[in-house]
């Protein structure tokens, strides 16, 4: 793609994105969110892949719908309550339709069956785009609206289970990733009505994280299990950190992965939902089974040392990772400073 084209997308995610942030008005959320859908639709469709057009097409048509179902629930409670302000979405039809619009926007259970196909579909530099930045402008409107909805409290949990049962028998990475995306989802919504800086802190945190591992894939070109086991040959450095950033994404002590979990469990049992505090974290064992999968395909299975692959190292071209680095660095060592961090949100 020329890359003044290229340009002026990205441009339009980020006007995109700015006017969601910025408008208290839901007509321009609502146009936000939609400069924002138009501007990735092109980025998605570059390669003229069938599977990279399919994807697109399957994207338009489900923001389409939300966005549809997001301007519906604008103009009932404007109509109910004459109001168009974001933070006087008061009546609860308009806003749990609102509420389901949005989900389906960010791909939550049980509107969450479009993002493993769209994903699957994108290569990882757009995969990544699609799995960080495109969530900020619906969490944004999570955030600004009264959620006190018992409906969003079981789409979160069915998120969690979701992303957890979905991802164990899959093969390609992008659709493993993208159930991960799903189960943090859920994470971070559960929360949201108890702490929404919990819930800001960890979309930061998960943007880390998923920004390290799909830099890390796309540095190695690999898309699928069975291509991890090259990845000692390529780049034995970058693998060696591999297993550290998935099981920071499952949680582990002590990487950074480990702190918003453990918040959000914490907080949880401060709200005495102990029974939704267990099967969260049960799921969460779900998920951490598949990243030890890709941990166990990626260190401790070597391919046949063929010769193409053994003389892979004279054919690497340089490439700049400093954004790889600082975000591994982040996903890996930020666990001992989250004290710090919450006291600076709060």
């Amino acid at each position: 793609m020329n890359p003044y084209i290229m340009s002026i997308f990205i441009l339009g995610l980020g006007l995109g994105t700015t006017i969601t942030f910025t408008s208290s008005h839901w007509l321009l959320a609502w146009m936000g969110l939609e400069i924002n859908t138009l501007a990735i639709i092109p980025l998605m469709a570059q390669h003229h892949h069938p599977r990279s057009v399919e994807a697109s097409t399957k994207y338009f048509l489900t923001q389409a719908t939300a966005a549809a179902m997001i301007l519906f629930a604008s103009s009932t409670n404007a109509w109910i309550t004459g109001q168009w302000s974001i933070n006087e979405l008061s009546h609860p039809v308009p806003s749990t339709i609102m509420m389901l619009g949005l989900a389906l926007k960010i791909g939550m259970a049980p509107l969450h069956s479009w993002l493993p196909e769209v994903l699957q579909g994108l290569d990882l530099t757009t995969g990544l785009i699609m799995s960080t930045w495109q969530k900020l402008a619906p969490f944004s409107l999570l955030m600004q609206i009264n959620l006190n909805n018992p409906v969003l409290i079981t789409m979160a949990i069915t998120s969690t289970m979701v992303g957890g049962w979905g991802g164990l028998n899959q093969t390609q990475l992008r659709k493993i990733l993208a159930y991960s995306s799903i189960a943090h989802i859920g994470w971070m919504v559960l929360v949201l009505q108890f702490s929404p800086p919990l819930t800001l802190f960890t979309l930061v945190i998960y943007i880390f994280m998923t920004l390290s591992i799909f830099s890390l894939l796309n540095l190695n070109k690999t898309t699928s299990i069975n291509s991890l086991a090259t990845s000692w040959s390529k780049h034995p450095t970058i693998t060696a950190l591999a297993p550290l950033i998935l099981l920071s994404l499952g949680g582990l002590p002590p990487l950074t992965g480990f702190g918003p979990k453990w918040m959000i469990l914490s907080e949880l049992t401060k709200q005495e939902l102990y029974t939704i505090a267990t099967i969260t974290a049960l799921s969460a064992l779900l998920s951490l089974y598949f990243y030890l999968r890709l941990s166990y395909a990626m260190t401790l299975t070597l391919s046949p040392n063929t010769t193409p692959v053994t003389n892979q190292w004279r054919f690497s071209t340089k490439q700049v990772n400093m954004h790889l680095a600082i975000s591994t660095i982040l996903s890996l060592l930020l666990l001992p400073l989250l004290p710090n961090m919450m006291t600076i949100i709060n």
